[in-house]
Formats: C-alpha cells, structure tokens, sequence
C-alpha cells in the first residue's frame, strides 16, 4: 500500500443529506484497491462558523491540521443553486496553506449529475493551488438514487470512480515531492 493519505471530503452538512451514502461508496471502491490510506473526512464534524463571524480558532485549528496530514482529496459535491454548498465554501475558505501543492478529484450528484457544481469548484480549486484531476463521476438524483434518498449507484460510474482514483493517486505522488 502506498504511503498516500487521501481524505475523502463530505461536502454537505444539511439534514437528511446523502453525501454521507456517496463518500460511503466511494470508500468502499478505493479501500478494495489497496493503494494509498483512504479516509472519510466529515465538515459537519469540525463545526466551522461563517468565516469571520466568531472565534473559531480551535475549529480552525483542528480542520487545518487534518488538511495538513493528507496529500490529496476527492471531494463529495451536492449542487445547491448551480454551485457547491455554502458549508463546503465556509470550509474551503477556513485553510490556505494545508490546501497547496495537493490533488483533487471530485465527485458529484444533483438533477445534472452535479456538474455545474463541480465546475464551480474547480475554479476555487484553482485559486487554492489545489491541482483537479480530469475524471470525475456525475451522479444523478434521477437514475443513482431511490427517491432522491437513498443512494443505488449505476455500475457504469466504476470506470470513472476508478480512473479519477488513478489520475488522483498520480498527481498526489507527484506533489508530494514539492511539498
């Protein structure tokens, strides 16, 4: 097994949100690949405040120091409103230099398959030196999930999830080494 840690983001906080389902699976596939150390990493759990609003120094503090103990991520993005959620905005904001000179895949689901949402942000990817890998599986609420609820992926999205893992797995390695 590599030395590569990728977390594996939740990118919604709401109730009765089904990020947990997707990460859930997501998990599930890389773990069977035996290729790096995969870990789910919940924002509900760190608690951040709106950037700004309160002192949230110990939040920060411990959502940063996760950050930092990863190399690459795959991020489970809801689309709210042709975007990503204002929680996982909230969260991104919260670091900086944890983020830079890692990799990212993206993981999406909504009425599209979340691909607005995904290109959304990939652009804020960008601006946080985080490097987005081309592979990406786009779910939809309509065909991967029983009344909008309960998440039944389509057997198709294996090729996907296992060739953004790759390109994911590559890009960490190679960043590694700058960091």
């Amino acid at each position: 097994m590599s030395d590569l840690k990728i977390g594996i983001i939740l990118g919604s906080t709401r109730e009765g949100r089904v990020s947990p389902q997707v990460g859930d699976w997501v998990k599930s596939i890389a773990d069977q690949r035996g290729d790096a150390q995969y870990e789910i990493v919940d924002i509900k759990d760190y608690r951040l405040p709106l950037l700004g609003e309160a002192d949230a120094s110990d939040q920060a503090g411990r959502w940063n120091a996760k950050l930092s103990e990863l190399d690459g991520f795959v991020f489970i993005v809801s689309e709210y409103n042709h975007s990503i959620s204002g929680a996982l905005k909230n969260a991104l904001d919260y670091a900086r230099e944890a983020w830079h000179n890692k990799a990212a895949g993206i993981v999406s689901y909504g009425s599209v398959g979340g691909a607005r949402a995904a290109e959304h942000l990939r652009g804020i990817l960008g601006e946080l030196q985080i490097a987005d890998v081309r592979v990406h599986p786009a779910l939809s609420l309509f065909t991967d999930f029983v009344n909008g609820t309960e998440f039944k992926p389509q057997e198709l999205h294996l090729t996907n999830l296992n060739g953004m893992l790759d390109q994911l797995l590559s890009w960490s390695k190679a960043l590694k080494t700058i960091r």
